[in-house]
């Protein structure tokens, strides 16, 4: 699941147990990794553990949306999914207020049955990928979707790598992988509950090597570079692959190994159950 919203007639207003602001007025709302930063008028920065109890009221449209942070922890990782423990992603538990007044939780149950969620700087293309976006545009993503996996698998798209490469290409490209978007248009042909797995040669993430599983597809973030098996028959094939994607014509079946992924530009790579 992902939410777009921009800070634009932003306001954060506070519950009684939460820090106390008298006068200060929200000067400005940012968004550093997955934490918020508001800058406050009296020259105060709180950041999201300080914010514990905050209702965001943002803009959305031709009407707002308040949006309560609930609780904010250090992201204690998942180790049945290849989640490590971070002390780089703050998970929020979000609520929302409806028509009614009434306030649910934002985020469906991810595979792990946590229901939160964290911004995330930038802004959402309509494929679902996420581009760079002016100061106070943010995403907020849940972990039970692919832009919040894939932020705890260790792809951080505000990050740099080794080599002073941003990670925003290799986090879309996991996007692409997560989803089975092998044509990458946005369209995913993957389905709740699969079991995969994601690996990389930068360090990140490294195969599981379960012989269950076989090489499925590199992954670019133009979506797939080559396809050996789709992981959901039911959705798609190989046949249909070829026929909608042009680019990936002569780069199904056999001819899709890893060294020929890697040679045609895939970043990342998957392993799925034949």
């Amino acid at each position: 699941m992902l939410k777009k919203h921009t800070a634009a007639a932003l306001s954060i207003a506070f519950a009684a147990a939460a820090t106390p602001l008298s006068a200060a007025e929200l000067e400005r709302l940012d968004v550093e990794g997955t934490q918020f930063k508001a800058r406050f008028s009296d020259g105060r920065v709180l950041s999201s553990p300080d914010l514990v109890g905050a209702t965001l009221t943002i803009a959305k449209g031709s009407g707002a949306l308040k949006i309560r942070i609930d609780t904010v922890e250090r992201d204690p990782g998942d180790s049945a999914r290849s989640v490590a423990p971070s002390e780089a992603v703050m998970l929020h538990g979000f609520s929302v207020q409806g028509p009614d007044g009434e306030w649910k939780n934002l985020c469906d149950p991810g595979p792990d049955g946590r229901r939160q969620g964290f911004p995330v700087p930038g802004r959402a293309k309509g494929d679902g990928t996420i581009g760079p976006a002016e100061p106070g545009v943010f995403e907020l993503t849940c972990t039970g979707g692919a832009q919040g996996k894939c932020v705890r698998f260790g792809y951080r798209p505000w990050e740099t790598r080794a080599d002073g490469a941003s990670l925003r290409d290799i986090y879309n490209a996991c996007i692409r992988l997560v989803r089975a978007d092998y044509s990458g248009d946005g369209k995913g042909t993957t389905r709740n509950g699969q079991p995969i797995d994601i690996y990389d040669f930068m360090g990140v993430q490294s195969p599981a090597n379960d012989p269950a599983h076989e090489f499925e597809a590199g992954f670019s973030p133009e979506g797939a570079v080559c396809v050996r098996h789709v992981r959901v028959k039911a959705n798609t094939s190989l046949e249909a692959l070829e026929a909608q994607s042009p680019r990936l014509r002569g780069r199904t079946g056999d001819r899709c190994t890893e060294p020929f992924a890697r040679a045609n530009g895939a970043v990342l790579f998957v392993r799925s159950p034949p």
